[in-house]
């Protein structure tokens, strides 16, 4: 069986490259011959390299063709319905898009071809059912929370996201606006660590960031590797994140947070999260609205109060139980039973 993989994204290596790889070793495992389109031959050792993940025989070639002589084709969606010519072929949404005339008839046409449409959150499912007309699949993105353990913990905020303003902000600058004001009513000696990529758009804003943070216990990691990311986890106690924060999420439900892959990951090594209460962040916190923020005073609040209480232990058993519920088997079963 040969399966083919297209993802217009990979120059990027975010979570949405995470789960389209992740994607292709579970079919691997499933007996497939996979081919992933892309330019550049160096990719699977990029991906190896950020995300720690082993892509035994999966091939890079120029052009997967739509599928044409394949058995299955996973296709990564840019907004457009491609024309598709596999056995079985499957559209994935890693974006919530919006007033791209979705139900056209030519776009009816094309989902005849599409025997599943894939969505990495309910959050990124409601806007796509109602702008394509489909009933899309939910599969939520594979973590690694069997890698990440905690370690010996240090009085360390951490935040993990792209320094990148192109189509979804981190808002880093959020974050570093709110360690300034919390550094004031911390008695503990606390750092803000910003960890992230800069592959594409990053120069000019994370200029911008390390400006701001001039001055304050704030440190910067550009481009860490898995490796890095594994020990930061570690090490941090808490985690913050402002992704999607200032946006209207039925204007602009692009800029929220689609899933929260980095979410998950802080939680399963035991860093308490606090973030901002939008997108896929509500569905990965649902039990748990106490870790979710509205405002900038919030979340400086929400921090204090959970370290001045000593409520990190409680917390942390919470958070990480949470966290097994987004690993790699679950997402394995998942996929297997859709294919």
């Amino acid at each position: 069986m040969k399966a083919a993989i297209y993802n217009p994204y990979w120059d990027t290596l975010g979570g949405g490259e995470r789960y389209t790889i992740s994607f292709a070793k579970v079919l691997t495992q499933q007996g497939y011959s996979v081919d992933v389109e892309w330019k550049s031959t160096d990719l699977l050792d990029k991906i190896h390299e950020r995300f720690g993940i082993e892509t035994g025989d999966i091939k890079i070639v120029p052009d997967v063709k739509k599928g044409d002589g394949y058995d299955l084709c996973f296709w990564v969606s840019d907004g457009s319905i491609p024309l598709l010519h596999s056995r079985n072929n499957l559209i994935h949404f890693q974006v919530p898009f919006t007033d791209v005339n979705g139900r056209s008839l030519i776009n009816k046409m094309k989902l005849f071809r599409i025997k599943n449409v894939i969505c990495n959150s309910q959050f990124t499912k409601n806007i796509i059912d109602t702008e394509y007309g489909v009933n899309s699949v939910i599969i939520y993105p594979p973590c690694d929370v069997d890698k990440i353990k905690a370690k010996r913990k240090e009085n360390i905020i951490l935040a993990v996201g792209r320094f990148s303003n192109l189509l979804q902000a981190k808002r880093q600058d959020v974050l570093i606006d709110a360690f300034i004001r919390f550094s004031k009513e911390d008695e503990h000696g606390w750092k803000l660590i910003l960890a992230g990529g800069t592959n594409v758009g990053a120069t000019d804003f994370i200029d911008k960031l390390k400006l701001k943070a001039k001055g304050h216990e704030i440190e910067f990691i550009e481009s860490p590797d898995f490796r890095d990311l594994i020990t930061l986890y570690g090490k941090a106690k808490l985690f913050w994140s402002a992704s999607g924060y200032s946006e209207n999420p039925i204007k602009h439900p692009k800029k929220m947070e689609h899933f929260g892959i980095s979410l998950v990951e802080a939680m399963a090594a035991g860093c308490i999260p606090f973030v901002f209460k939008g997108g896929g962040y509500r569905e990965i916190l649902k039990d748990n609205p106490n870790y979710l923020w509205d405002r900038k005073s919030e979340l400086v609040s929400k921090t204090l109060d959970v370290i001045k209480n000593k409520g990190l232990r409680e917390a942390t058993r919470e958070v990480r139980t949470r966290a097994q519920d987004f690993g790699y088997e679950n997402f394995k079963k998942s996929v297997i039973a859709l294919i």
